[in-house]
């Protein structure tokens, strides 16, 4: 069914709107996970989106790392699929009318503060499996400054508990060894001798955080969670994988940490990402100059 209504929104675009084949085949791939996007967030049928859904899988594809220019394209897309959709009376309205493009957001989201965190991480129940292992996922992340892509494929044998120290894979292959604080590897603990062995069912792929079925988590399935404790905490503020990263690069270069520090943490290849990466309160910088500038005060 939704195959036919791809293969009539790909004659859509070239008949009536005068789109060239090979755009529209570049819409047609990007409605394709579109729409497999909603279909995992429960939603079989596109034309029941509303501007939560466009806004839930935009904000996905910026934790997957896309650039804001391709951002801009996969709206065009969307926004012309649902279009469509209501031209041909499969749907009553179109939910990305009142959706500004990416490049009038911000590129970064704003980091939580420190008592927002300490809510968030207590929200999971330690007291059910799946709320364990949620805690201390939870905890492994902000702890690291990990994206989410490095925590669900984070290995058992990257976890050092003798020294307190995590080995991931990064971008570009790039291996990096990265502190874990004691609360994070006592969740981390807790999980691995409590809870995972439940999860495994016979399998283990070597994956530290598993769902239910024993295999690894998706990245919408992190989001997912992630989410969930977000709306129970009452942050109101939009939280995605990446505000825990943010959070974590910000919190730790303001309690002293240094920008090269910070940079190989991150794991960023240029610092002047982890520059972009970092907000330090204009207070504290104009402080650190009276303190240490030779002539930032009178004698």
């Amino acid at each position: 069914m939704m195959a036919t209504v791809l293969e009539e929104f790909s004659y859509w675009l070239v008949s009536e709107r005068g789109v060239a084949s090979n755009t529209a085949l570049a819409y047609h791939s990007d409605i394709k996970k579109y729409v497999e996007f909603l279909a995992s967030a429960g939603k079989s049928d596109p034309a029941c989106a509303q501007s939560d859904d466009v806004y839930s899988y935009l904000a996905f594809l910026s934790e997957c790392g896309m650039s804001p220019s391709s951002m801009r394209r996969e709206l065009s897309s969307i926004r012309a699929f649902h279009r469509f959709l209501v031209s041909e009376s499969m749907a009553s309205e179109d939910p990305t009318g009142d959706i500004p493009p990416p490049k009038v957001w911000r590129r970064l989201p704003a980091a939580l503060t420190v008592p927002e965190v300490e809510r968030l991480l207590a929200q999971p129940d330690t007291g059910k499996p799946l709320g364990l292992r949620d805690k201390a996922m939870l905890e492994f992340t902000y702890a690291t400054g990990m994206r989410v892509s490095e925590v669900i494929t984070f290995r058992m044998r990257g976890l050092n508990l003798n020294v307190g120290t995590a080995r991931c894979m990064g971008k570009g292959s790039r291996e990096r060894v990265i502190p874990v604080g004691g609360i994070a590897i006592r969740w981390a603990v807790r999980y691995r001798d409590e809870v995972r062995p439940g999860l495994l069912r016979g399998k283990d792929q070597g994956v530290f955080f598993l769902n239910w079925r024993g295999g690894p988590l998706s990245r919408n399935g992190f989001w997912k969670i992630l989410r969930g404790y977000v709306r129970r905490s009452g942050i109101k503020s939009k939280v995605t994988p990446h505000v825990l990263r943010h959070s974590f690069a910000t919190h730790i270069m303001e309690g002293g940490a240094s920008l090269r520090d910070v940079q190989q943490m991150l794991g960023h290849k240029d610092i002047s990402t982890t520059q972009i990466y970092t907000k330090v309160d204009m207070e504290y910088l104009k402080e650190v100059h009276r303190k240490y500038h030779p002539r930032a005060t009178e004698k």
